[in-house]
This record gives structure tokens, sequence and C-alpha cells, in this order.
């Protein structure tokens, strides 16, 4: 790669490039600096001669970084960060008029339980900021974070690094739903019964890892898991006229109508509580901009009274 002077540095050129290798895309860019397409596109090619790099390489239907553009996503994150900082532009953050545009991820849970709430808050007190979600597995959500990616992400992480900062939002328990016609007696259901039927999984990526599973294996036990799917909006639906039982995070069935016949159990077993937590990269602890985010989306998950 070409050595490159500071002198031929535009310090905008830096914040179309962060811009450009977070959306991957000219026009998503333009939208988000409030810039025309064609202004892009020419700080795009500056920046590949600047560079003598291509960065944005197109691969069928897909844009693709290329290796320099990734390397340069993270660093290049904390650079404009630290000249915020400098020159106190962050400082002047009022969320009643900010068109800053934010990169959230969370699963479909997390969307359910936090972000109605959360979308009332903003559009009450931040009516021109934007948010983009998406969703991931824990792994790429602390690998988007990491990289620059994403702003914010909401879920059940494991111990972060040093760089990657944790809050708790909330403490979640387990409930089972099943058909009540399927069961006897007294509609009650002990161990023996749970783990005799067949269950129905709620799990991104279908490995029989969960946190019911670790529960059952710290007993030496096993369930039989019959279904797996991604989403825990459609699972309650599926139980309904099955002999599947779902053991499933509490909140969730908070969140929704039950269909008619299913009954809402406590698990008989003790399964520990998780925590449902935010994270972001420690570069962005400062900014005002984002502290306030974290506030609204720590107000939106307190539960419904």
């Amino acid at each position: 790669m070409t050595r490159v002077s500071l002198r031929n540095i535009d310090l905008n050129l830096l914040v179309v490039l962060d811009a450009l290798l977070t959306e991957k895309h000219v026009t998503r860019t333009g939208e988000r600096l409030h810039l025309s397409q064609p202004a892009i596109s020419h700080s795009l090619g500056k920046l590949r001669v600047l560079l003598d790099d291509p960065l944005l390489i197109r691969q069928g239907n897909d844009v693709l970084l290329s290796p320099l553009a990734r390397s340069l996503q993270a660093p290049l994150k904390e650079i404009l960060s630290q000249i915020e900082t400098l020159f106190g532009k962050s400082l002047d953050f009022d969320p009643a008029t900010s068109q800053r545009i934010f990169h959230l991820a969370m699963s479909d849970y997390g969307a359910a339980i936090v972000l109605p709430r959360l979308l009332v808050r903003l559009r009450g007190e931040a009516p021109l900021m934007r948010l983009v979600v998406t969703q991931g597995s824990r792994h790429e959500m602390f690998e988007q974070i990491t990289q620059g990616k994403i702003d914010l992400a909401l879920g059940v992480f494991p111990s972060p690094s040093d760089e990657i900062v944790k809050e708790v939002l909330f403490e979640e328990t387990f409930s089972c739903l099943v058909d009540r016609a399927t069961l006897e007696g007294d509609g009650g259901l002990d161990l023996t019964a749970y783990l005799q039927r067949p269950h129905l999984q709620v799990s991104m990526d279908g490995c029989f890892n969960g946190e019911v599973d670790h529960r059952l294996g710290e007993e030496g036990l096993q369930r039989q898991i019959a279904v797996s799917v991604p989403h825990w909006g459609i699972a309650p639906g599926m139980i309904r006229g099955t002999d599947l039982i779902l053991t499933v995070a509490s909140r969730t069935l908070d969140e929704i109508p039950l269909p008619e016949g299913l009954l809402r159990l406590t698990p008989p077993l003790n399964i520990a509580p998780f925590k449902f937590v935010q994270i972001w990269h420690s570069r962005l602890s400062d900014d005002p901009a984002h502290r306030w985010l974290r506030e609204q989306v720590k107000l939106a998950s307190v539960a419904k009274a």
C-alpha cells in the first residue's frame, strides 16, 4: 500500500470512509451522512486512489470489504471518536435535534422485550434519530461490536474482553408451555413426565446446548428435542394440538396472548436465571449520544407493570 501523507488527508474523507465500511452501500452512506450519491461516489474514488485499494468489492449480489478495509474499521472508529472529543463535538448532543444513526443488534427475543418501549421513548424525545436493528448469533454480535460495525448489542453474552463493556438490564427466568389437553390428573408436570415428553427448542443455531440443557446435564439428564426453531415468536403456536413442551424465557410469554388451550407451568427443575445485558465497545463509553441511548435502552427494559 502507498504510504499516505497527512497533508493529503481530508478529515471529511475519514467520516465518509467510516460510513462506507459500515453500510457497504453508496446510497445508504449518502442517506446516513445527508450527502448525494455522486458526492459519496466521488469520495470513494478519492479514497481508493489515496489508499491504493478497492475497499468495497462486489461479489455477485453482495458487496464485501477488502482485507485492508476490514483492518481499518476498528482503528478508524477510534480515531474519529478521539477527534470528536478533541474538538468538543460530542458535548453538543441534543436528543431533540440529533440525526444520529445507531446500529443495534439483538435477537427477536430482545426486539420483542425492549424495542417497542424503546421506540416510544425515542419517538417522543429524539424524533430525528434513526435506528438500524439487525440480528445475529451471540458470536456474530460480539464480533460486530469489536469491529465497530454496530453500536450496541443486546443479549446473553459470556464475560466480555477488556475493551467490551457490559451492563445488566434485567434477570430472566424460565417457564414451560404445554397443551392442556395432553396433561393428566391435576394438570401438573413432574420431572419424569417432563423428560418423557418431546421438546420444542428455540435456538438460532440449532445446537442443543442452551441453558436448559446445561442444567439437565449437571444432573446427568437429557431431554428429547424433537423440533428446533430459530424464533421464539412462532414457538407457542406450534405447541397447540401436540404433545410437545416448550421451555422458554418467561418474559416472552408475557408479551404475547397465548393461544387458547395452552397452559403455562413452572419448570419441574431449578433452572438458574440468566442476565440479559447490553454490550458496547469501551471507545463509546464517554460519547454523550451513546450514553443517552444506553440509558433509554435501560429504561425500556423495565418490565411492564
